[in-house]
């Protein structure tokens, strides 16, 4: 008898979760133990150093969250999130990722944009012009901005939910039309013959008029190496899953355990399929926050100092932001006692239902309980300890969710990162989970998130590709001089 053929395992994509913060956007607090340098997060040497280090490891992206408020629904006011350092003092990551493309060739660069506040011929030109100068290296992660916070600041109204999801899906049809509309591929020429270094005929405005955008204009920018940049996106509503099924290319996706996000995952396959795209073309990434030690005992004890820093006061402030819900009026070491009548309450309830799966039975919670667990780890798994045991963690949620890839998140920076390029990335190379190399080393971001060498452009059956050059001109060849 002949032997039995293992398959391969799956491998997947490892980003960098980071964010342009002056501190952790996720754990508070970690800024004031020693070694920690986010307070250099103001400076270029900062995100110079991280670009270079995910490049040697052959991480696919580093992954920019971003946010436009601070949190004030914690005893009405911004000032615990201010005292912890998390997610205020934010710098504009798109100026950043720039000087981060300079210093490598294949890592790329994700970045949040909102469709709510960002005026899309100003998004579509900064994004062209980041595809340009990182050489298609650039993704951009779709919000649609839920804080009011965020609204007030840029003097707009917050809309409903299922609302924000309709301004986003006319904002992509112009944006779309903007990247692959407005200019022909044979639209730049440097004809030194006939002097003509754009062709006028090959360039045609976008007029577009819908229920809440209207505009007129062509594009400012020629072609840029993919077009569209690459699509993230992180809703987990129905409407936020048809969003991602028309759209993104790869999805950021929450959870504790992997039943929490096999489920979404699989839906929302199904409906890129039913929508007649490759349902395995959409790239699922799970956030994981590990703190990994050589032994047993070296991770608990790196556990236990971010413990001894966390700011128990600024995670329950950064959760209150995210909820709309003051936590502040609750008794610290009570267990909760939620108004079940209140939409707002009944979500985090929702919220305590996801952390049941991960929790011990009979465990309750607490506003000291929950701001510990945000403050290590956020709304992520936190797995304490070897290599070993951090990827199987990791494995689970490969083989039970189908995820292809992992948001790598930090504790305290550098050492958390350092601790997953020289401790865990070797293990996850050994059990063959992760790729060795890039599929094109020097090449764009959809090349390689979807590892099609000469696939830099959006695949056929995404829904922005039919928004192509239309112009009824006759294309003539070039005199070359």
């Amino acid at each position: 008898m002949g032997s039995v053929q293992t398959p391969p395992r799956k491998k997947v994509h490892l980003n960098f979760f980071e964010t342009a913060c002056k501190g952790n956007h996720e754990c508070a607090g970690q800024w004031a133990r020693p070694g920690d340098n986010t307070y250099s997060k103001d400076t270029l040497d900062y995100y110079i150093n991280i670009a270079k280090l995910a490049e040697k490891a052959k991480i696919t992206s580093i992954f920019f969250a971003d946010s436009y408020a601070a949190h004030d629904i914690y005893a009405g006011s911004p000032d615990a999130v201010f005292r912890a350092g998390t997610q205020v003092a934010k710098l504009d990551p798109m100026v950043i990722i720039s000087a981060m493309a300079a210093v490598t060739t294949s890592v790329s660069f994700g970045v949040t944009g909102s469709t709510s506040y960002l005026p899309p011929f100003s998004l579509a030109r900064t994004m062209s012009t980041l595809d340009h100068l990182t050489k298609g290296r650039i993704a951009w992660n779709v919000v649609t901005s839920w804080s009011l916070g965020a609204a007030e600041a840029f003097g707009k109204q917050l809309l409903p939910h299922d609302e924000r999801y309709e301004v986003a899906d006319e904002y992509m049809d112009l944006v779309y039309r903007l990247w692959n509309g407005s200019w022909a591929d044979d639209s730049v020429k440097w004809d030194t013959v006939n002097r003509i270094a754009y062709d006028p005929t090959r360039i045609v405005k976008i007029d577009f008029e819908g229920k809440h955008i209207k505009m007129k204009g062509r594009h400012q920018l020629h072609p840029s190496p993919q077009r569209t940049p690459v699509i993230f996106q992180a809703g987990t509503s129905k409407v936020g899953q048809a969003f991602a099924a028309r759209h993104a290319e790869a999805v950021y996706i929450g959870g504790l355990v992997p039943s929490q996000a096999s489920y979404q995952i699989k839906a929302s396959r199904d409906i890129a399929r039913a929508a007649g795209r490759d349902p395995y073309t959409i790239k699922f990434f799970a956030a994981i926050n590990p703190i990994i030690g050589r032994t047993v005992e070296e991770a608990q004890a790196k556990f236990d100092e971010a413990m001894k820093y966390a700011d128990i006061e600024g995670a329950l402030a950064q959760f209150s932001g995210y909820t709309g819900i003051d936590l502040s009026k609750y008794p610290m070491d009570e267990e909760f006692k939620l108004d079940m009548s209140n939409p707002k309450e009944n979500i985090v309830q929702g919220f305590f239902g996801n952390f049941a799966d991960s929790q011990k039975a009979g465990d309750v919670w607490t506003p000291r309980r929950l701001g510990e667990k945000i403050a290590i780890g956020g709304f992520h798994p936190t797995p304490v300890g070897t290599p070993a045991m951090v990827a199987d963690v990791m494995e689970q949620w490969i083989d039970e969710a189908d995820v292809d890839g992992f948001n790598m998140a930090y504790i305290s920076n550098p050492s958390s990162f350092e601790d997953i390029v020289e401790l865990l990335i070797p293990e996850l190379r050994r059990r063959g989970l992760i790729f060795d190399d890039y599929a094109v080393p020097g090449g764009t971001f959809r090349e390689n998130l979807l590892r099609e060498p000469g696939q830099k452009t959006l695949r056929s059956d995404h829904y922005g590709s039919q928004f192509k050059f239309e112009g009824d001109f006759p294309y003539v060849e070039p005199v070359k001089a």
